[in-house]
């Protein structure tokens, strides 16, 4: 029996995407660096992954130990970094692993011999912020951030605009009529003023931002969405299933939503790349996330204040514009895949 006609076009699609060496290489290298961020923990912490005190394991980076475990005076949970502590922690046959990079996105180095912002050592490998914290951490932690708030914004507008624009593209008439006068009303509305608005009777976090942007990222893929469905409508299949008694959600569902996925899934990274750039624009202006938080863009207002500390805008630059540059080259690739007059 022959292979079905859907897996077929997926792997001749996948196979014209490979094909497209540019995008390919685009997505194993975000695709590397993304899945490094998600294990940032691991790389990039102030507590060891492994403490080897009078013959037992203590796997601090999971379970919190007090002081008192490690021959402490306090009861509180233990500073890995206290030159007292560490002093017990690698003598008498005792052993302590930390990450290659000893810092967490929070963790002050108290150590720095000048003022703050610090410049690049062997300590901190791209230098300090302007309250001690180290660069690489929050850049490690705060690409996890974006590149997961990119995610799940796109999700849920790709979501919320296959819905709408499904709607109105089948039913059409007054359905139509009412959503695209809405979607005008709704449009017109001032989104950074709503987000000054929000910004200042909330407290900030990641969830407040991600429904606010969420009430306005579906509006643009909903257009097209809406203009595939009402040309697919009048083909004989749709009519065909409609005689037959089909109801309009499986024919929504299994007839037109296929061929209307292809406008969706080629401004998936564009619409990711867009996510990301809101998220750092706001952190930069100060109505995103809670300043404790690793972020992009409060690392680029560090840079705008602090003109001398080189090493806070130019690392931030390149760990931003090198992702939205490797999302557009995968968004290209999708494209051109997805373009029927290359098939």
């Amino acid at each position: 029996m022959g292979q079905p006609e859907s897996i077929s076009i997926t792997r001749r699609r996948w196979r014209r995407f490979c094909r497209n060496r540019r995008g390919f290489y685009s997505l194993l290298i975000f695709g590397f660096f993304f899945v490094t961020s998600l294990f940032a923990e691991v790389i990039s912490n102030d507590t060891p992954l492994l403490v080897i005190y009078e013959g037992n394991a203590y796997f601090p980076l999971f379970v919190e130990y007090p002081e008192t475990t490690f021959g402490g005076d306090f009861e509180t949970e233990t500073d890995y970094l206290d030159p007292y502590i560490q002093k017990i922690l690698t003598s008498n046959g005792n052993r302590v692993y930390f990450p290659l990079n000893r810092h967490s996105f929070q963790s002050i180095n108290f150590n720095i011999d000048g003022p703050v912002p610090s410049p690049p050592t062997k300590e901190n490998l791209l230098g300090t912020d302007d309250r001690g914290r180290d660069v690489f951490a929050r850049l490690l932690y705060g690409f996890r951030l974006s590149v997961l708030f990119g995610f799940a914004l796109t999700a849920v507008g790709t979501l919320v605009g296959i819905l709408t624009g499904a709607i109105q593209g089948f039913f059409g008439g007054k359905v139509d009529l009412f959503f695209q006068r809405f979607i005008e009303i709704w449009g017109a509305m001032p989104e950074l003023y709503l987000l000054i608005v929000f910004a200042s009777i909330f407290k900030p976090s990641v969830l407040l931002l991600l429904i606010l942007l969420s009430l306005f990222s579906w509006m643009g893929l909903s257009d097209y969405v809406r203009a595939e469905f009402l040309k697919g409508r009048n083909m004989e299949y749709v009519k065909a299933a409609k005689a037959l008694g089909v109801s309009d959600v499986t024919i929504m569902y299994r007839h037109l939503l296929p061929n209307g996925m292809t406008p969706v899934i080629t401004f998936l990274p564009f619409r990711m790349s867009a996510s990301i750039l809101a998220l750092t624009s706001l952190d930069f202006l100060g109505l995103g996330v809670p300043p404790s938080t690793p972020s992009l863009g409060e690392l680029l207002a560090q840079g705008k204040v602090n003109i001398d500390a080189w090493w806070l805008s130019l690392s931030t630059f390149l760990v931003l514009v090198g992702t939205l540059v490797l999302l557009i080259f995968i968004g290209e690739a999708l494209r051109e895949t997805f373009d029927p007059r290359k098939n």
